[in-house]
């Protein structure tokens, strides 16, 4: 089943973030765009890379009015010692949720069971609190900020313009369509 225009549910976590411990609920994410960036586990091998990588992006993805959320299933203690010890999460400067109860991971139907962690998920939230972009990716294979940028930037793009889409490889400023009997087959 889709997750597409279904709206987030109502939580309360607890984020690491700017040296300190803060509660974030869905109330937080409303009015404006976000990214829920789920990942298996702190202390591990791809996760590091992605979440420098998503860094990499933090300014660009906030100047567009967007704010990123990692979350793991570890605890908020844990993805402090994690910031402390990894020059790459070191780094990081956007909260990262802390989900030992697994709560958003089912929430978003991105829980392996079994293990006890999340699949690499990544989640484009709208300012009425509606998932109108996701995707869930192998454990073995990283995502890439920039294209998630991308994703971003269309998301707004089309909800801004409603009559008009935007076809593979947009980026702002390019050449969107106008879906009509006119282009049907001709692309």
């Amino acid at each position: 089943m889709s997750m597409i225009n279904t709206e987030v549910s109502d939580f309360s976590v607890q984020a690491y973030v700017d040296d300190t411990f803060k509660e974030i609920t869905k109330a937080q994410l409303l009015g404006k765009w976000n990214v829920f960036f789920f990942y298996p586990a702190d202390f591990t091998f791809v996760c590091p890379t992605e979440l420098e990588d998503l860094q990499d992006h933090y300014e660009q993805l906030k100047e567009i009015g967007c704010e990123i959320y990692a979350i793991s299933c570890d605890t908020e203690y844990v993805h402090k010692a994690w910031h402390d010890h990894s020059e790459a999460i070191a780094k990081v400067t956007y909260p990262i949720i802390g989900d030992p109860t697994h709560q958003l991971a089912r929430a978003f139907q991105v829980l392996i069971e079994a293990d006890g962690v999340a699949e690499r998920g990544t989640f484009i939230i709208d300012p009425d609190g509606k998932i109108v972009s996701y995707e869930v990716s192998s454990g073995s294979v990283g995502r890439n900020a920039e294209e998630l940028l991308r994703k971003v930037e269309a998301c707004q793009f089309v909800r801004k313009h409603g009559s008009e889409v935007c076809p593979a490889n947009w980026k702002p400023g390019s050449k969107t369509l106008r879906p009509g009997i006119d282009l049907v087959g001709k692309l």
